[in-house]
């Protein structure tokens, strides 16, 4: 069909067909095609959805409807979608082949992370294409289950280089869907509406009452097709149309529920069991009506009316006629309803939506059915549909009749709907445990659960959210609730309380952390078997902030051993520390407080191992921003931004928040641009204030003085790391100590240097390491009289030089080769300085490149222009790529590590060789990488 075609038939919508018919013409040529169609009910998204269908001949069309149902069944929008698709699924790799089935209720195994379930459908989509262009059709996307939303979203901003086109329509939910390319779809115009009212209506229609229904109608399609239905002949000719009677979607709904209400008794029953039945399955249904003794002979009056159409599949008209025949029926005709669909669900094939029915059968408690929807929960919970797990067991606490099934369901509930992201409904579940009788054990989980849920709403930020300082309170209380009771949970909770204000920093009551801290001490002080690794680091840090920098190293240094030594041996407890946003930061914190390259290094390739081989997407971005931490300090700086840049890119699928990263503002700094890193850095400030999130300004301050210390403005690094320094933040205290060291040594401010060397000595000297003992002589060093100065130089360099700390490997070189320039010995100077700008120049540290630069040129050196990496010009994801299968992965093996498909890979290494100038994967092997 033309597009002249298109807009005839629907009238006032070339802009609309015009931009569905490029779409379909993208996705011919090769390339993929992601819309979403938003709009109000009515308003003409389905009829846009048929024409992208009649645009896409030589397409394999899928497609999947929402239903209006307060049933969350696990991946059930995902099967209907991918259904037709899965004669390829053998094609897929095995870990995307087992996490799928186990989704679709196919197979058994372990619960599969629901983002690789979605490259698993990216992949199977992908294969799909490889025979033929395929159109995915997603109407009502608002009602389709939560999992397979998410899901879909995710597939949906990782299309790229697949023939796939992926066009959802959605009611006007601004929360749904969003970041995706999007089309508004309003009411009609004037003209258009005018002539639409006019080519539905059989005789003639005075001008006025016509103006009056295009006015009230707003334009909206389905109201204006419904008026010769609800209005007569006589109000349209004679001018007395009630003014209002159509003006909304709900009016219209409301004409449908008159026109169900005008059917026979009978009739009205099928169409309420039609409704009820979410999937359209003919053969059930008829079931159901032999159960209810009605002939589906019954429904050809809904038929004839144009309400439904009874085939191999039930399908309703429209969406409002599905909710209009359900609103229209009485309560007990419901119930009625979903009974008989209970009874003819098969339940071995269906046990879910069988006890799902028996739910809304239900009049009152039914502890059968609770039983039932909580075992149901256990099932999808096992397919990773944690969302539809949460919804069963809400309602299982509904139907529980004893008092002490019904606080633990409904506590569990609450930890689903957490965990679901649904963070009202579990508070609303938390007050009903809280009103029955929950035992001590209980009650302390209820309050740690609030705890848990408001810092993480705290760190989010937005309107409402506590400070974070405020969630603390309420941890430190479970906590001591929970010792002597269930002393794992206790310890993991003054943890939890000791991170809540760790992050709240400066920003707290100056005493509430060191206050914490010794009742977690004074917790522990009688426990003389601590056998998890998480214990050990409980008591570390609890003595080295209660006590001081001299207290804590050896529990925090059995912790990091202990946590070393199981991400070797035992992914899976990766996978739970992972699973608990604060403690891969607590590790990486640690680690920095002790100067512990060797375990930043290996949890952190650990992280993303195990992220990446399980396809724990979730997950992932905190790993990789982890990982993308180590890399920084080696001055990796391009590695690091890759890293950083997939986190993002993740974040932004998965629909997750996107706080501003701490290892981006260092990064920038590094890299000096002072304009980029400046605007960064003053939005991170205001952004943690405005949570309640000091480290995030002790952190800023210590980026701003690494940045200026970089461009030699001495005063305002000065400024900056005095300000920084003003609150002892764990793990980041000792670097903002350098700082202020280097740039009170060039303002003349003596006195604040040698009481920040006297800081870092207690910090870095203790550390036994050849880094925090390397950066304590690098410090000293600035401070030494000449005579000094250049045996702690010297043994700086060695010190860091066994390290991979880059970073501070060139920060010594270049500040020993300015000693030595100002003792007048150039020679020496020109050596020294010539390796820090080296380092500088492959690292991409912009500002310090140019401070050694300068440097070089008052030694009398002709600085020669650095030679330009070969991998320049590429983006960071093909630099990635490349690096790969320069290591010799294949497309698919990359594809999985990246959460890509195969076609994207394949994508991205064509232009991959055509900036690089080679044919053929072995060459990648032989390029240059930049750092």
């Amino acid at each position: 069909m033309s597009g002249q075609d298109a807009e005839r038939r629907l009238r006032g919508r070339g802009r609309e067909c015009e931009v569905l018919h490029n779409l379909i013409a993208d996705v011919r040529s090769g390339g993929s095609g992601v819309l979403v169609l938003r709009g109000e009910a009515g308003v003409g998204k389905t009829a846009l959805l048929e024409e992208v269908h009649e645009q896409a001949s030589g397409f394999q069309v899928v497609a999947v409807s929402g239903v209006e149902s307060d049933m969350e069944l696990a991946f059930a929008g995902l099967h209907q979608l991918c259904a037709p698709l899965m004669r390829h699924i053998e094609e897929l790799p095995e870990p995307q082949r087992e996490a799928l089935n186990v989704a679709f209720g196919r197979g058994v195994g372990e619960t599969p992370d629901r983002f690789l379930v979605g490259l698993a459908g990216l992949s199977l989509l992908a294969a799909a294409a490889d025979e033929q262009p395929v159109l995915c059709v997603v109407d009502d996307a608002q009602w389709l289950d939560q999992v397979s939303l998410q899901t879909l979203g995710f597939i949906a901003r990782r299309l790229l280089a697949e023939p796939v086109a992926l066009v959802f329509a959605v009611r006007d939910h601004p929360e749904l869907l969003t970041g995706l390319p999007e089309l508004v779809v309003d009411g009609l115009s004037d003209t258009a509406a005018r002539e639409l009212l006019e080519s539905v209506m059989i005789g003639a229609i005075d001008p006025r009452v016509r103006d009056r229904i295009v006015a009230e109608t707003r334009g909206i399609p389905l109201a204006i097709l419904e008026v010769p239905r609800s209005v007569s002949a006589t109000e349209l000719a004679g001018g007395f149309w009630i003014s209002g009677k159509r003006s909304s979607a709900a009016a219209v709904e409301h004409g449908f529920v008159r026109r169900v209400q005008a059917l026979p008794q009978q009739t009205r029953q099928l169409l309420l069991l039609a409704a009820a039945e979410p999937i359209g399955d003919a053969a059930l249904f008829m079931r159901a009506a032999a159960r209810l003794g009605i002939p589906v002979d019954e429904l050809a009056p809904a038929e004839a009316d144009g309400l439904i159409d009874f085939g191999s599949r039930m399908r309703f008209h429209h969406p409002l006629i599905r909710s209009a025949s359900y609103r229209a029926a009485d309560l007990a005709d419901r119930r009625a309803a979903h009974r008989a669909l209970a009874e003819a669900t098969d339940p071995q094939t269906d046990p879910d939506r069988r006890a799902w029915h028996f739910a809304n059968a239900a009049a009152g408690p039914d502890d059968s059915v609770a039983d039932a929807l909580e075992q149901s929960a256990a099932r999808v919970q096992s397919r990773g549909g944690i969302a539809a797990a949460a919804t069963f067991l809400e309602r299982a606490t509904a139907l529980t009749a004893d008092p002490a099934l019904r606080v633990s369901r409904a506590l569990a509930a609450a930890h689903a709907k957490r965990d679901a992201a649904a963070s009202d409904a579990a508070h609303e579940l938390l007050a009903i445990a809280e009103l029955g009788q929950p035992t001590e054990h209980q009650r302390a989980m209820i309050g740690r659960l609030r705890g848990q849920m408001d810092f993480v709403r705290s760190r989010a930020g937005g309107p409402g959210a506590p400070q974070l300082a405020e969630t603390a309170p309420a941890l430190l209380d479970a906590a001591r609730r929970l010792d002597g009771i269930d002393d794992y949970s206790s310890r993991e909770c003054y943890l939890e309380s000791i991170a809540a204000l760790m992050y709240a920093g400066r920003l707290a009551d100056p005493d509430a952390l060191a206050a914490t801290a010794e009742a977690a001490r004074t917790a522990l002080r009688d426990k003389t078997e601590l056998p998890r690794a998480v214990d050990h680091l409980l008591r570390g840090v609890a003595e080295r902030i209660a006590g001081g920098p001299r207290d804590g190293a050896t529990g925090m240094r059995v912790a990091l051993q202990a946590m070393c030594d199981q991400a070797e041996a035992d992914d899976t407890a990766v996978g739970r520390w992972l699973k608990v946003p604060g403690f891969p930061i607590m590790q990486e914190t640690c680690a920095h407080e002790l100067w512990d390259e060797v375990s930043l290094l290996k949890l952190s390739t650990a992280a993303v191992r195990y992220a990446r081989a399980t396809g724990a997407l979730a997950g992932l971005p905190r790993a990789l921003i982890y990982r993308a931490g180590v890399h920084l300090v080696a001055g990796e700086f391009a590695s690091a931004a890759q890293l950083l840049e997939e986190a993002e890119s993740i974040t932004m699928a998965t629909e997750h928040m996107s706080p501003i990263r701490y290892h981006s503002l260092l990064l920038d700094a590094w890299r000096g641009d002072a304009a980029a890193a400046g605007r960064l850095l003053e939005a991170a400030a205001a952004d943690g204030a405005a949570r309640g999130e000091g480290r995030l300004l002790g952190l800023t301050g210590y980026a701003a003085a690494v940045l200026y210390n970089g461009l030699g403005r001495y005063r305002e690094a000065f400024a900056a790391a005095s300000e920084a320094c003003e609150y002892e933040d764990f793990g980041i205290y000792g670097w903002c100590s350098f700082e202020l060291i280097e740039a009170a040594t060039r303002t003349g401010a003596d006195a604040a240097a040698r009481q920040a060397l006297d800081h870092l000595t207690e910090r870095a000297g203790a550390s036994g390491t050849d880094w925090g003992r390397g950066v304590l002589a690098n410090a000293q060093a600035m401070l030494a009289d000449d005579s000094c100065a250049e045996e702690l130089f010297v043994e700086a360099i060695e010190r860091l030089g066994r390290t991979r700390i880059v970073v501070h490997q060139a920060r010594v070189r270049l500040l020993y080769g300015e000693w030595l320039r100002r003792v007048n010995r150039r020679t020496d100077a020109r050596t020294h300085l010539t390796e820090a700008h080296e380092m500088f120049t492959r690292m991409g540290a912009g500002a310090y490149v140019e401070r050694a630069r300068r440097e070089l040129v008052a030694t009398g050196e002709k600085v020669r222009k650095q030679q330009v990496s070969t991998s320049g010009d590429l983006t960071a994801q093909e630099a990635q790529i490349a690096r790969l299968a320069g290591d010799g992965l294949t497309n698919q093996e990359i594809g999985a590590q990246l959460f890509i498909s195969t076609h994207t890979v394949e994508w991205h290494l064509r232009k991959v060789f055509v900036k690089l100038g080679i044919s053929s994967r072995r060459q990648l092997r032989t390029v240059s990488w930049a750092s």
